[in-house]
């Protein structure tokens, strides 16, 4: 359907304003009285510069200013429409958590395998609610959660992130939010760029959508991120922030070792590029120095006790570049007031008395334990693995495709994630699936749905997609 060009014609109101300003102004109160209705289309740059009076650079930067508004809409080739009132419905992704049905082996979440932490958790929750401190009536301040900040000081001793404090520390509702209050002190203006490794984790696709930033995926080798393709990312798409996950990569389980670290820290140096390192799969050691370390300026360190504790806690934290830890805690408590103070307190009791690390070093017993009992079952396919990983990345054999395998699987109550959960907008997806080890199904249900997809991956026939 071809709209006609309306015959509206603004009246630029004088005054101090930039005249861009003024006609930004005159549009949107064109759209409120009417004049200008949803659909309709706006005169062609130059045609209305020309009936205005203006420059056609200020009809374009008025055009642009309204459109990053929403209340018009730039189609290449067609022109500029008045958009609808309708609010846009949010854009359906995968979820981030799934439903647990302990009949079925469900290898899609990575769940934090039971090691008795439930009672322990409880016991603790027993002993913050009998401790008489009677500050679980207000809101939660920067004084309130300073035990909490100075225990996990001690509790990322094993983690190289350069001198820090308990001030340098803002603490979050899990990674997931700690990630987005790192990028809301980070992004800013009305089209932000988030840079990421081209196989993410699903909520970096969650965060970009929630915060109106657009993801671009950086190419990446079998040490991650690829410092060249980071640069030529950057310089193609702009960018703010790199969001990366370098010490256990989920889906692949990469690594980046030290000298890419240091080649991708001097390319976001050069860049003044903030770097936002997720460690939510740390096990509390990590063989490199962070990006915070080797960029204590410009990098952002965040984790949770969630993959390594329990995942009902959703205790998580940042820590910020040097100098901007009461910054971050501001943006934390215009985004939500602070963390429980319930929740806050249960955790510091968890970590001071080492029950914490207990359940962290028994929790990674079983990792180990599964991961190796996967890799004897499925050692013969292309697997990428860690002991130290709560998931596989297992490339597919010839004859199957990903998406038919994890319909094959499904057919017998085994769940699996496609590599394509993990692509970004506009990327390709490897033919490879990730199987994550912390089905919550008992061992003997996890060792048989191991055993029946090593029988699926040996038997493709009538299963290809060609």
């Amino acid at each position: 359907m071809i709209v006609p060009d309306t015959k509206w014609t603004p009246e630029l109101t004088r005054g101090t304003r930039a005249k861009y300003q003024a006609l930004a102004e005159a549009i949107r109160e064109g759209i409120v009285s009417g004049q200008l209705t949803a659909g309709s289309k706006l005169p062609p740059v130059r045609e209305l510069a020309y009936r205005v009076g203006v420059t056609p650079g200020t009809v374009a930067r008025a055009y642009s200013l309204v459109t990053d508004e929403g209340r018009l809409v730039a189609e290449v080739g067609r022109g500029t429409y008045v958009a609808s009132p309708k609010r846009a419905q949010a854009v359906q992704d995968v979820p981030l958590i799934n439903d647990v049905d302990e009949s079925t082996a469900d290898f899609r979440s990575s769940r934090v395998p039971d090691v008795g932490q439930g009672l322990l958790i409880d016991d603790a929750m027993m002993k913050v609610a009998t401790s008489h401190r009677r500050r679980h009536i207000n809101y939660p301040t920067d004084q309130t959660d300073l035990e909490a900040r100075e225990a996990l000081v001690g509790w990322l001793d094993g983690i190289d992130l350069g001198a820090f404090s308990s001030d340098d520390i803002t603490l979050a509702n899990g990674a997931q939010n700690a990630c987005l209050l790192t990028l809301m002190a980070v992004l800013s203006g009305p089209a932000p760029v988030i840079l990421c490794e081209e196989l993410a984790y699903p909520g970096v696709r969650h965060a970009a959508r929630l915060l109106r930033a657009k993801v671009v995926g950086v190419a990446m080798d079998d040490d991650g991120i690829i410092p060249e393709a980071l640069e030529h990312a950057y310089r193609n798409h702009g960018g703010q922030v790199l969001l990366t996950v370098a010490d256990v990569h989920s889906p692949t389980t990469i690594t980046t070792p030290m000298a890419r670290k240091k080649a991708i820290a001097a390319v976001a140096r050069k860049l003044n590029l903030t770097i936002i390192e997720d460690d939510c799969y740390g096990t509390g050691r990590s063989s490199t120095p962070s990006y915070r370390a080797l960029l204590p300026e410009q990098a952002y360190y965040i984790s949770s006790l969630t993959k390594s504790i329990s995942g009902a806690l959703r205790f998580g934290f940042a820590v910020a570049p040097q100098d901007h830890g009461a910054a971050l805690r501001y943006v934390g408590q215009s985004a939500h007031y602070g963390v429980s103070q319930p929740i806050t307190d249960v955790c510091t009791n968890l970590i001071n008395s080492g029950v914490a690390a207990k359940i962290r070093t028994n929790v990674a017993e079983v990792v180990e334990a599964r991961v190796r009992h996967t890799v004897n079952v499925l050692g013969r396919w292309d697997l990428k693995w860690r002991v130290d990983a709560p998931f596989v990345w297992l490339t597919m054999p010839q004859g199957w495709r990903a998406s038919s395998f994890m319909a094959a699987c499904e057919a017998h109550d085994i769940l699996i994630k496609a590599a394509d959960e993990f692509v970004l907008p506009d990327g390709r997806a490897p033919n490879a699936v990730r199987l994550a080890i912390g089905t919550c199904v008992s061992e003997h249900r996890f060792r048989a749905a191991l055993d029946e997809i090593n029988r699926l991956l040996a038997e493709p026939s009538g299963r290809i997609d060609n």
